[in-house]
Order: C-alpha cells, then sequence, then structure tokens
C-alpha cells in the first residue's frame, strides 16, 4: 500500500527514525578534552584522555594534558585569525579536499543514479531498484572504511579511493561509448564504493586534524561550505551537461578530476595518522620548532 504517488513520504518520513536516535546518542558523547583544557578545566580534560587513552599511564595523560594547552596558547599566540597567511596550507589542504570529493560527481551520480541507468538502456523500476543498491554499497563501505581509517591512514585510503575513482569513472565512460551497458552498473557501484571507503571516510576527519585547535571550527566551516558549494554546481550543471555532451564525455570529465586529486594527494598531502595536532602544527609551519 506504500507504492503511491506519495510514496515519497514516507521515505523522508524514514528519516526521523535514525535521526531522533542520533539525538538521543548525542547526550552520551563527553566534552571534546582539548575543549575542557583550553576553557581552564584540566581535570575535566584528563578525565576524558583517559578514558579514550585507556592503556596511557596518569603521568602520561599529565603530559599530553600539558602539551595541549602549550599548543592551545602558541596557537593563539602566532595566528590571530583564521585567514591569517599562517594557515595557508591547511586552508588549501581543506578547500581542494573539498573540492575534489564534488569533482568526482559523486553527488551528480547519487541524485541523478536513475537517469544515468536510463541512458544504460534500463527501464525505470529497474533504474529506481538499481538506486537502492547505490545506497546499500554506499552504507557497507563507509564501515568499511571506517574500519580501515585508523589501521592504514588517510593518504592511503585517499590514494586507494582516487584509483579506484579513476579505474570506475573510466570504464563506465568507455561502456557508454561502444554501448556495453551491462558492465555500467557494476563499475558504479565500484565507484559508490571507491568514495564511501576514501574520500567519504577521510574528509571531514582529515579537515579536523590539520587546523589548531582554536581554528578548527572555521576549518571545518571552510571545508564544509567548499563541500557544499561544489555539490550544487555540479549538481546544477549535470542536466545542462547531459543535454549538450554525451555520458561517456561527462564520465570521462570526472575521471579526468581525479587523476589530477591522485596527483594531489601524492605531492602535497601529508599523513594524519597517529600525528598529534601539535607535531601537525609543525610539519605545516604553524609553530616555530
Amino acid at each position: 500500500k506504500f507504492i503511491t504517488a506519495d510514496a515519497w513520504r514516507w521515505m523522508l518520513g524514514a528519516e526521523a527514525i535514525p535521526a531522533l536516535l542520533y539525538s538521543l546518542m548525542t547526550f552520551t558523547i563527553p566534552e571534546s578534552p582539548r575543549w575542557l583544557i583550553s576553557r581552564g578545566r584540566q581535570e575535566e580534560g584528563m578525565k576524558v584522555l583517559s578514558e579514550i587513552n585507556p592503556s596511557a599511564g596518569e603521568d602520561q595523560i599529565r603530559q599530553l594534558a600539558g602539551e595541549i594547552k602549550n599548543s592551545t596558547e602558541r596557537s593563539e599566540q602566532a595566528i590571530s585569525d583564521g585567514w591569517s597567511s599562517r594557515l595557508r596550507k591547511p586552508i588549501l589542504l581543506a578547500f581542494w579536499i573539498a573540492a575534489f570529493n564534488q569533482l568526482s560527481g559523486i553527488n551528480a551520480i547519487l541524485y541523478y543514479a536513475p537517469r544515468i541507468f536510463g541512458y544504460a538502456g534500463f527501464a525505470r523500476e529497474s533504474a529506481l531498484q538499481q538506486s537502492i543498491w547505490i545506497g546499500v554499497t554506499n552504507l557497507i563501505f563507509t564501515f568499511v572504511g571506517l574500519w580501515l581509517i585508523d589501521r592504514v591512514g588517510r593518504k592511503t585510503l585517499l590514494i586507494a579511493g582516487s584509483i579506484g575513482y579513476i579505474v570506475s569513472l573510466s570504464v563506465v565512460a568507455w561502456a557508454f561509448s561502444v554501448e556495453q551497458f551491462n558492465i555500467v552498473p557494476f563499475f558504479v557501484f565500484a565507484f559508490i564504493a571507491s568514495h564511501a571507503f576514501g574520500q567519504g571516510a577521510v574528509i571531514w576527519v582529515y579537515i579536523s586534524e590539520i587546523f589548531p585547535t582554536r581554528f578548527r571550527a572555521f576549518g571545518q566551516s571552510l571545508g564544509s561550505s567548499t563541500h557544499w558549494i561544489f555539490a550544487a554546481l555540479i549538481t546544477m550543471t549535470f542536466p545542462i551537461a547531459a543535454k549538450n555532451f554525451d555520458p561517456s564525455s561527462i564520465f570521462l570529465f570526472f575521471a579526468g578530476m581525479m587523476v589530477l586529486q591522485l596527483m594531489w594527494v601524492l605531492l602535497f598531502v601529508p599523513e594524519t595518522k597517529d600525528v598529534p595536532l601539535e607535531e601537525m602544527e609543525q610539519k605545516l609551519g604553524l609553530v616555530k620548532t
């Protein structure tokens, strides 16, 4: 009885369930130890540090709390505002990781999946079913990315994801050019998987790790703004591009952008796995060593 013209209402309403669960679970999240220490709440910050570092001894926790306090003080003295030239490197890293995220075409493919499968000759109902499997693939490989991110590192996942992007997008472009439509769904799913365990899993973690504590909110705002501006641009221009170019050219463009992303990651992106914020600030030239 739910398959009606108003079925989209049920699709939207169902989202209230995970939203409610998320809202309730946020009450169990402790305050950030860095925020607590920066506000002079040293003991509370050390307690949270002990909870998230159960293997660390009391002396290690005190040393880490001291480093966090000193780092916060150095950041406040060295940088007066978010647009300081001293923050040029993390600003560029945040901008490009967010921009490349959307230049892969991920949101265009997610939003227009039924149309893309329609170009490949699938009937409307079949195309809608393929969209469901895209969501399932995205969910499964997001958990894969969450499992890998602290094991293999952020940069490694970005490299692996970029390679997956390039291969899957290039094959889809080739399939449309020679009308081998039967392989399109498989490589679209491969593209979604590459995004989910690569860029999709890394972007927000990475942005938070390259900015000093005092400017983390600024960095996240910059990354989010860049991400959604590019998402809007790609999403709005995709129908126009689809009218004026064949699908193979569009997917080839996205593949070309991912070649640029791979080069950028290899040449300019530092690894942040197991690198304390204090050490990352020194690597990025935010404080004098």
